[in-house]
C-alpha cells in the first residue's frame, strides 16, 4: 500500500511537480483566507481569466509569459477602479465587464494564432508535471513574498475583511490594504498559472480556505487548516493524476473543490444531528 502510494513521486519530474505544487499550495492558501473573508472571489476569478490576453501576446511575441500576465492582471485591476469611479457602478459590475471583456480579447487572440495551441492548452490548464527548476524558485520567491506580506499586513486585513469603518478609525489605511490584497491576488495568479494554469489556480485560491472557514472561526486556525487541505489536494491530485491518467493540474483543482462538498456535507450532517437534539439553531462566523 506504502509503495503504491509513493510510486507516483519516484521520477524526478514528479518531485517537482509535487515541490511546485506545495508552493502554489501554501500561497493560494494564505491569500485565499482573505480572498474568502473580504468576498473577493469574483474578482480573483476575473484575474485569473485576465491574464489570458498577456500571457497571449507574450506567446506570440516571443516575451516572458509571467511579464505579459503581470502587465495583464495589472490591466485588469485598473480597469475595475476606474469602471467602478467613473461609471458609479459597483465593484462586481467593473468586475463582470473586464472579466468578459478581457477573455473575449483573449480568445480572439488564441483564435488567430492556431500555431500555438498546445502553448495555449498549458498556460490555461497548467502543466504541474513539466515545471522547471527555475519556475519553482520563482514559485518560492512569490510564495515567500505572499506569506511575508499577509503577517505583516495582518490586522490590516483582518480590520478590513470585517469592518472596514473600524479600519479607519484605527488608522489601518484600508484603501492601501485593498490595494495590497489585490496585488497579492495578482501575484498569486500571475506565478501560479506555469503550474495549475490561469483557469484552475481559483480552484486552489479559493475552495482550500472556503473549506476551512466551515471548520474552524479563528483566522490564523483557517490559515492553518487552509494549508493543510491545500497540501492534502496536491498530493491526492497528483496521486490520482498518475493511477487514473488525468491531466495533474485539473486533478489538483478538481480535488480541492471535492475535498470542500465532502467536508460540506459532514459538517452539515453534524448541524442536522446537533440541531435535533437542541433544538438550537448552529450558527458559526469566522473571527480573529
Amino acid at each position: 500500500m506504502v509503495d503504491l502510494l509513493l510510486e507516483p513521486f519516484a521520477s524526478g519530474f514528479t518531485q517537482r511537480g509535487l515541490v511546485a505544487g506545495l508552493l502554489v499550495a501554501v500561497m493560494c492558501a494564505t491569500v485565499g483566507v482573505w480572498v474568502v473573508l473580504r468576498s473577493l472571489a469574483f474578482m480573483s476569478d476575473a484575474l485569473a481569466h485576465g491574464v489570458i490576453p498577456g500571457i497571449a501576446i507574450a506567446a506570440l511575441t516571443g516575451a516572458d509569459l509571467t511579464l505579459g500576465a503581470a502587465i495583464a492582471a495589472v490591466v485588469t485591476v485598473a480597469g475595475v477602479s476606474v469602471v467602478s469611479e467613473r461609471a458609479r457602478l459597483p465593484e462586481d459590475t467593473g468586475t463582470g465587464l473586464l472579466f468578459a471583456g478581457m477573455l473575449a480579447l483573449g480568445v480572439a487572440i488564441i483564435s488567430r494564432s492556431r500555431s500555438f495551441a498546445v502553448d495555449v492548452t498549458a498556460f490555461l490548464f497548467g502543466d504541474v508535471l513539466g515545471v522547471t527548476a527555475a519556475d519553482i524558485r520563482l514559485q518560492a520567491i512569490a510564495t515567500t513574498v505572499a506569506v511575508v506580506a499577509s503577517v505583516v499586513g495582518y490586522r490590516a486585513f483582518l480590520a478590513l475583511s470585517f469592518d472596514e469603518r473600524k479600519a479607519v478609525l484605527l488608522g489601518l489605511r484600508p484603501r492601501l490594504a485593498r490595494a495590497a490584497l489585490l496585488g497579492l491576488i495578482g501575484l498569486t495568479v500571475v506565478t501560479s498559472f506555469r503550474t495549475v494554469g490561469s483557469l484552475l489556480v481559483f480552484g486552489l485560491l479559493v475552495a482550500p480556505a472556503a473549506t476551512a472557514t466551515q471548520v474552524v472561526r479563528r483566522v490564523p486556525a483557517v490559515m492553518a487548516l487552509s494549508l493543510l487541505l491545500g497540501v492534502l489536494a496536491v498530493v491526492v491530485g497528483l496521486e490520482l493524476s498518475y493511477h487514473l491518467d488525468l491531466a495533474g493540474s485539473a486533478a489538483i483543482a478538481g480535488s480541492s473543490v471535492a475535498i470542500f462538498f465532502l467536508v460540506l456535507g459532514v459538517t452539515s450532517v453534524r448541524q442536522g444531528l446537533r440541531q435535533r437534539r437542541t433544538g438550537v439553531p448552529s450558527s458559526a462566523s469566522t473571527a480573529a
